[in-house]
């Protein structure tokens, strides 16, 4: 083949990080969100891995439809909700359930929303100030929501917490009183924890979770892994090495000579670039397994290729896996190099990639 970049999606490593996630959710219900692809990993791939769940989270309706078509008969809560009275006949089609999250969509429902009743998750904004009903609105929303015939009388209440990362926030328990004041009257099941406050927010696990990083192994945390908590990475990245060549004291490695050698030295070429999804910003220094020995990119990452400082393994060879991330790598690392996350590597993955699946789990020297 003429790239040899491949994501190893590993089965055994989705199961395991499900468990964990209903071991840590005291009896919640557990949502998958699979949405974005299932954070790059493949949607239908995830979802089938993770049928045992008790619901399904998706941006669109696309990936909603991609659900039904894989024969998946879960609950699917359309997670940013409708945007046109066209969308109701669609839902019903396909079974969702959607979030109402603001007064445009009460009123399309108001006006246009005739039909057998749909089911709905009212959101409240309660401190992250991007989708939902001011709280002081909530019971207006909600009576309004069960004086109509299209909708379900069993309006599940949700939110979204902006800081749930930090286990000992004040943003969180700020967000978890404003909910509790604004839904008391209100009856319905609650959604409030995503990944994060699974984990490190017990008192916010209400009757279902929304799980999503944790799904595929990725830390909930800053400063932590997602080994930190129980879980295993999903994603291997891998590619080998295409070259090794000799080059000189002082002469310049890659785009615009931003890295020099030291000393004459050995620069192994890997076959990945910003083309298959890797971060053209990871600096130099950024590690990557070769033979699963640590060795450091030099010079810019390019769309195909990247190169890396061998001088710490003379016995490397072309031909040599070389693992960008996974079990021994762990994506949040190499992330926090680049200036990023996890979750936007993985989603970042790019069709050329080539996909394949394990029950196995993931070792540095998989390709």
């Amino acid at each position: 083949m003429s790239r040899t970049t491949t994501a190893t999606i590993h089965l055994d490593a989705l199961a395991h990080n499900l468990a964990r996630v209903r071991d840590a959710a005291s009896g919640a219900r557990v949502m998958a969100v699979v949405k974005a692809d299932a954070y790059g990993h493949g949607l239908e791939r995830v979802a089938l891995a993770l049928a045992s769940a008790d619901a399904f989270g998706v941006s669109t309706f696309e990936e909603a439809e991609r659900l039904r078509a894989a024969g998946l008969d879960h609950r699917i809560v359309l997670l940013s909700g409708f945007d046109d009275p066209a969308d109701f006949a669609r839902m019903r089609r396909q079974r969702l359930d959607a979030v109402v999250h603001h007064a445009s969509q009460l009123a399309m429902l108001e006006q246009h929303g005739a039909g057998t009743p749909m089911h709905v998750w009212l959101k409240l904004d309660t401190g992250m100030h991007r989708l939902g009903f001011p709280a002081a609105q909530a019971g207006d929303a909600h009576a309004r929501l069960r004086a109509l015939a299209c909708i379900d009388a069993d309006i599940g209440l949700m939110t979204h917490f902006a800081s749930s990362d930090e286990f000992d926030g004040a943003q969180t328990r700020a967000q978890l009183q404003v909910f509790a004041e604004a839904t008391a009257a209100l009856a319905g099941d609650r959604s409030l924890a995503n990944s994060a406050a699974i984990l490190g927010w017990p008192q916010a696990h209400a009757q279902w979770v929304r799980a999503g990083g944790a799904l595929y192994g990725m830390s909930v945390a800053a400063g932590k892994r997602g080994a930190d908590f129980g879980l295993r990475p999903v994603m291997t990245l891998s590619s080998r090495l295409i070259a090794i060549n000799r080059v000189a004291r002082g002469e310049p490695v890659g785009y615009s000579a931003t890295w020099h050698c030291p000393e004459d030295m050995a620069i192994g070429v890997a076959a990945v670039g910003y083309g298959d999804g890797y971060p053209r910003g990871a600096k130099a220094g950024t590690p990557v397994l070769v033979r699963g020995v640590r060795v450091p990119v030099i010079g810019r990452v390019s769309m195909d290729l990247m190169t890396l400082d061998l001088r710490g393994l003379p016995e490397a060879a072309v031909g040599d896996p070389v693992v960008l991330w996974g079990a021994e790598l762990p994506v949040e690392e190499v992330a926090e190099h680049a200036g990023t996350i996890g979750y936007e590597l993985t989603c970042s993955i790019t069709r050329r990639v080539r996909f394949v699946e394990t029950d196995q789990e993931s070792t540095s020297g998989s390709n």
